[in-house]
């Protein structure tokens, strides 16, 4: 076993499927391999099928790794700093209260088929997430678009983007995939067409071929001269194109690519370290923003409508046994209600392994042990399901041995593996007593979208007025200080109401073969081919 984490988990498991990542982060730079050369298709290993072409309407990993690369931002975000800076958009004005924001775009930019990417463009994708797609289609874009007024065209390359109250996170927001540009022909077709590889954008790759749950091929646009500012080179991508196919199997993924069939892969197992290394490979790895893994609990049914209850959990649970009997020295235990990697966390102490506490808060609230270990009050075992899917393959081996931790206090945890759909729809009618997912997002307005009372909801819960300030307050204050000051209490409200129970951190590991060279995580946490370049072409 290779001294890097041993992903081995409770019950047997086959592959490994890692989500997202966080602002920085690793990247193939060998020192000896020369000048970046033009030319070569690069051959990617997908470790699941992306889920729709069309970037508003993406949310896995393995889909924003394809769809990134075909369609540029207003704004794109250094990985290193976090600062926005310019992309579609050479300049931005922004109003005293954040409820306005006027962009003035770069001349001469053109998506694939040749139109312009003007204001009617941004005009008409905005629109569209709000009015088309929606939160059921695009949650993402429909999330950081909330409170959308509407898009003035105050000339063919000003566009102002309007809201009926402060947006404070709208600017970071405009660096994701989800408000990527796409031409009027590609907004104006229904949802699910907008899925099936027609996408135009601007990008410096294009759809060449999209075959759905099997590949898609990339090809370079000839003549892209308006690269992000945080790119590392001008003009057109080095690569002439990209294929990704879908390797499911990690075993196969890793054998592919150490044999030289493929370039680089997703969720390169810890204990492949030694093969893809042997063969002059790597293994990149960076950690995730955002919303680390955790339970999001129906406060609405079942024994987690008490909050007490809710708040045992917390201590009930040994994130580093999880850390080290799963997942190895490569991730990190959760510590807070957001990522250690996000702007604006703050480690809060309550994120503690103790058993003893989580026994007095139950023995307080009156749940008795019974004979079978499974603690009962007025004749109510406390017992919950989660449900979860294998989005990320670690899912099913943490939770079995968070079971087997909340046993040994009294709590019942039973398991539920769905598949995507299933779980989107049952998120739809809040038919779970819990759910267990991530969220990655470079910025810590995550806790409005993932909490807030009138947007999803997820933990079906009232108002709750200290949080309910806290998260306008939030998307209202543009001083950075002061923002910070209300991301560091929103955090310890969602802990304290024990609407999070927080869990570990996610990473991310990309293996890249010898011959692949510049392969970068952006701020976002998804792969930028852009710089990436093959040796030897």
């Amino acid at each position: 076993m290779s001294s890097r984490s041993h992903f081995v988990g409770v019950s047997a498991l086959a592959a490994v499927s890692i989500v997202l990542t966080a602002c920085g982060g690793s990247s193939t730079s060998p020192a000896d391999v020369g000048e970046p050369q033009s030319g070569g298709t690069l051959r990617y290993g997908l470790s699941g099928a992306p889920t729709c072409s069309d970037p508003a309407q993406s949310g896995s990993n393995q889909t924003i790794y394809v769809v990134r690369q075909v369609v540029d931002s207003l704004t794109d975000q250094n990985p290193d700093t976090g600062e926005i800076t310019p992309w579609l958009a050479d300049s931005w004005e922004v109003a005293a209260d954040a409820s306005s924001f006027t962009f003035a775009l770069k001349d001469g930019v053109t998506f694939s088929d040749g139109t312009p990417v003007d204001a009617e463009a941004v005009k008409a994708n905005f629109d569209s997430i709000v009015t088309d797609l929606t939160s059921v289609k695009a949650p993402l874009g429909a999330s950081y678009l909330s409170g959308y007024k509407g898009t003035t065209v105050v000339d063919p390359l000003t566009a102002r983007v309007d809201f009926y109250g402060p947006n404070a996170q709208f600017l970071q927001a405009t660096s994701t995939a989800q408000l990527g540009i796409q031409s009027l022909d590609t907004v104006a077709q229904p949802a699910e067409a907008r899925c099936l590889g027609a996408n135009i954008g601007s990008g410096p790759f294009a759809y060449a071929d999209y075959q759905q749950n099997k590949s898609v091929t990339l090809a370079k646009r000839v003549g892209y001269s308006w690269g992000s500012a945080a790119f590392d080179h001008e003009g057109e991508a080095y690569l002439d194109g990209i294929d990704f196919t879908v390797v499911q199997e990690s075993g196969v993924r890793t054998g592919s690519l150490s044999s030289n069939q493929l370039d680089a892969i997703s969720d390169a197992l810890p204990q492949d370290a030694p093969q893809i290394e042997a063969t002059g490979g790597s293994i990149l790895t960076t950690s995730n923003p955002g919303t680390p893994f955790g339970f999001q609990p129906n406060v609405s049914r079942g024994v987690l409508q008490d909050r007490e209850v809710r708040k045992a959990l917390i201590p009930a649970i040994d994130r580093q046994e999880l850390i080290d009997t799963v997942l190895g020295p490569d991730f990190k235990p959760a510590t807070s209600t957001l990522a250690s990697k996000t702007p604006g966390y703050t480690e809060l102490p309550d994120v503690t392994f103790d058993p003893g506490k989580a026994t007095s808060i139950l023995d307080a609230a009156g749940w008795v042990l019974g004979a079978d270990g499974i603690r009962e009050k007025n004749g109510q075992k406390l017992s919950f399901k989660v449900m979860f899917t294998a989005v990320f393959a670690g899912n099913q081996a943490i939770l079995e041995l968070t079971q087997q931790q909340l046993r040994n206090v009294g709590v019942d945890l039973q398991l539920e593996l769905v598949s995507n759909p299933e779980s989107t729809a049952r998120l739809g009618t809040k038919d779970f007593d819990s759910t267990y997912y991530n969220s990655t997002r470079a910025d810590g307005d995550i806790l409005r979208t993932t909490f807030t009372v009138d947007g999803r909801n997820l933990n079906a819960r009232g108002p709750i007025p200290d949080l309910d300030t806290s998260l306008t307050e939030e998307l209202a204050t543009t001083d950075t200080a002061a923002r910070n000051e209300i991301l560091a209490s929103t955090q310890q409200q969602v802990l304290d109401n024990g609407l999070w129970i927080p869990t570990i951190e996610l990473s991310q590991a990309i293996g890249a073969g010898p011959a692949t060279q510049d392969l970068k995580f952006e701020a976002s946490a998804r792969l930028q081919f852009f710089d990436t370049w093959l040796s030897g072409q």
